[in-house]
């Protein structure tokens, strides 16, 4: 079996990106902790239910296997930190780990954010904010082992339930 799916590659100085699947999260319960000593707030997010679809890779998030650790820091940088588990199309069991960051373009956006995704506010406009992560796996040797072997960007969307987030391997 080959280390890599990918035909092509990136060379120094053209770097290559190749979608690979995107993941529809709907979040369940929250739960924040605010005002810590340091400054910071920290929320938790429970995954409920999510699907994975794409060229690469194909199942569903498990629900209940996870959820999102979130630090939201004093300068208005919210630093993700999740984890679930997908099953593969085939049944294969896949832990993920997902960190990135979420901020705004705009001094207000994240109050917006809050605004849309608690109170019923106005949908704030992907322009508006910067949602990307880097993702990490588990999984056991066979055909979807290859996550393990490669570095991978998402670039993501909010939406008033959850998260898309696409995901593409840098080759």
């Amino acid at each position: 079996m080959s280390p890599t799916p990918f035909a092509d590659s990136s060379v120094p100085g053209a770097p290559r990106l190749e979608h690979v699947f995107s993941i529809k999260l709907t979040f369940g319960g929250i739960q924040n902790i605010q005002n810590m000593p340091s400054g910071a707030g920290r929320g938790a997010v429970y995954i409920a239910e999510g699907t994975v679809s794409g060229p690469r890779l194909n199942g569903r998030v498990l629900p209940g296997s996870g959820g999102d650790w979130a630090l939201f820091r004093p300068d208005d940088t919210v630093a993700t930190d999740a984890r679930y588990m997908i099953e593969a199309d085939d049944g294969a069991l896949i832990l993920m780990q997902n960190r990135g960051f979420l901020w705004g373009r705009y001094p207000d956006t994240l109050k917006k954010i809050q605004n849309w995704m608690f109170r019923g506010g106005p949908e704030v406009p992907f322009t508006d904010f910067y949602l990307r992560a880097s993702p990490s796996f588990e999984v056991e040797k066979g055909p979807h082992d290859w996550l393990t072997r490669h570095i991978f960007a998402g670039v993501g969307e909010r939406r008033h339930d959850g998260n898309t987030i696409s995901y593409y391997a840098l080759l």
